[in-house]
């Protein structure tokens, strides 16, 4: 799954709009490199997590679990969509003596240490075996949980990198928030993978093929558990923060009826008739790309493509990743930046399509040797197709935000408008992986069970007593697929002059005003 992309932090946004931080001035890392690696490092720990959380599902795939199981672990993503609801309350709440954001940073870390290690002394149990299904309640709060934590950790680095670094280099703030973030994932998502797997370290690592790989779950969550705790114990010792002072009481008084402003800046805000059409809009537009974007990669490691070889698909497109914002900015510049967002949508409905046809012939391609270089190379265009069609609606609905939001209130509104599109994301990639099991028709081999349809787990377990097995007579990937086009498509009859329209309302419409100010 593709990390969630952030602009600035409310905080920025705010220093930003005010004139109080310029990001147009020359800046100068001299005297800032620690800084810059102490935010760097920050970051790739925020990573973790969340590339832990895309991983297990991959794990989990070929244990027997059931598409509704693997919905109840997309709920693991929510935290970071959701953030903005604690997010003023980190902000204000401090101890002055310690610093205003390890007053946080440090605890929260601390905790994800320690939940890490809880977690890798119940980790191999909780994910099962051919005799044991896993425990999906336990992974599902567990990671839940750590992911709480890790958009905490976020909220509180955000913060500090405002008052870590000088002025003239807070926009470097930005890189290292989306270096560092895509490093953790990659740790915790594609190296874990690799390491984890039999395949990829007896092909590539070893020269005695073994059983198992060079990492369990186990020790990878042990491992980062340490590193947690002696990183966090050394921020905690050595690093200063730069507010650091009994002044602070004052700023903290400030910061609690702070709280009450973010909170009612938020509720003005969205009473906007204009931020509600665009809010309805963020949230249902997704819903015709959800069986590609949740389904397809669980679905093509069920067709027996290896899971490490679809992860190693993420490195060749950091650098596209890296430079298509830039790329396509040009294009999202002037009064209709969500015409580019127009253009990639029908195109990306068709990689629906596209993707369960691949998934379809995948088991007559890859045989038992597995797949060959060229079904992986079409596996690779496919994605670098997905991932150019995202990136262009990304960056056009950013461009939009930035040109409706209300100077006055910048970074709040960034962030809310952010937090509406991210959850306009997950909830439909997990009703897309519940309905899977809904829409699936099966049916028992036995002939003296001819009419038992397997869709229970008591009808199943009846089946295999019998001497059948539950064969599958149609895959509700496909079904899924195909609705996900037409409601896609009909959802661009209504959205396509909506946006058009939302595109054309004058300023005014989306000020808060001033009575509210």
């Amino acid at each position: 799954m593709p990390l969630t992309k952030r602009k600035n932090s409310p905080e920025k946004e705010e220093l930003i709009e005010n004139g109080d931080i310029s990001e147009s001035g020359p800046s100068n890392i001299k005297g800032d490199e620690v800084n810059i690696a102490v935010l760097l490092f920050l970051y790739t720990l925020q990573g973790i997590p969340l590339g832990l959380a895309a991983a297990v599902p991959m794990l989990l795939q070929n244990r027997g679990i059931t598409y509704t199981q693997q919905a109840e672990f997309s709920l693991v993503y929510w935290p970071f969509s959701i953030k903005l609801l604690w997010a003023p309350i980190v902000d204000a709440l401090f101890w002055p003596n310690f610093g205003r954001r390890k007053t946080w940073l440090v605890p929260v870390q601390y905790l994800i240490g320690i939940v890490m290690m809880i977690m890798s002394s119940n980790v191999t149990d909780w994910l099962g075996s051919k005799s044991q299904a896993p425990s999906m309640s336990l992974l599902t709060a567990s990671f839940m949980f750590l992911n709480f934590l890790a958009a905490t950790q976020d909220i509180a680095v955000d913060g500090w990198a405002l008052t870590m670094l000088k002025r003239c280099n807070v926009g470097h703030a930005s890189t290292c928030n989306t270096v560092g973030q895509t490093a953790g994932y990659f740790l915790g998502y594609v190296l874990f993978l690799a390491l984890e797997s039999p395949y990829f370290c007896n092909k590539y690592l070893r020269s005695v093929p073994e059983e198992t790989g060079m990492v369990t779950l186990a020790s990878f969550l042990f491992f980062w558990g340490w590193i947690f705790f002696i990183t966090t114990t050394l921020i905690a010792i050595f690093k200063h923060e730069a507010n650091d002072s009994p002044n602070n009481r004052e700023s903290q008084v400030k910061g609690m009826s702070d709280i009450v402003t973010a909170y009612k800046q938020l509720y003005t805000i969205v009473k906007l008739p204009a931020v509600q059409t665009l809010a309805l809009v963020l949230f249902t537009a997704k819903l015709g790309f959800c069986a590609s974007d949740a389904v397809s990669g669980l679905k093509l490691v069920e067709a027996g493509v290896p899971r490490e070889d679809l992860a190693l698909l993420a490195v060749p497109l950091v650098p596209v990743q890296i430079i298509m914002p830039v790329v396509l900015a040009k294009h999202t510049t002037g009064p209709a930046p969500l015409g580019l967002w127009l253009k990639a949508f029908p195109l990306r409905l068709l990689v629906g399509p596209l993707v369960a046809l691949l998934v379809a012939l995948t088991p007559s391609l890859i045989g038992d040797s597995g797949p060959s270089y060229s079904y992986l190379f079409v596996l690779m265009v496919l994605y670098i197709f997905h991932q150019t069609c995202l990136y262009c609606m990304f960056v056009a609905v950013m461009a939009f935000y930035a040109k409706v939001s209300d100077p006055t209130v910048g970074g709040t509104y960034m962030t809310l408008l952010n937090t509406v599109s991210n959850l306009g994301t997950n909830w439909p990639n997990t009703l897309a992986l519940w309905a899977i099991d809904h829409l699936t028709f099966k049916s028992c081999s036995a002939p003296e069970l001819s009419d038992n349809t397997c869709s229970t787990e008591l009808e199943a377990d009846l089946c295999k007593s019998g001497g059948g097995k539950c064969n599958t007579r149609i895959d509700g990937f496909y079904i899924e697929t195909v609705l996900c086009l037409v409601v896609g498509f009909l959802w661009l009859q209504w959205g396509r002059p909506t946006m058009n329209r939302l595109q054309r309302l004058p300023q005014s419409a989306w000020q808060i005003g001033r009575a509210h100010r």
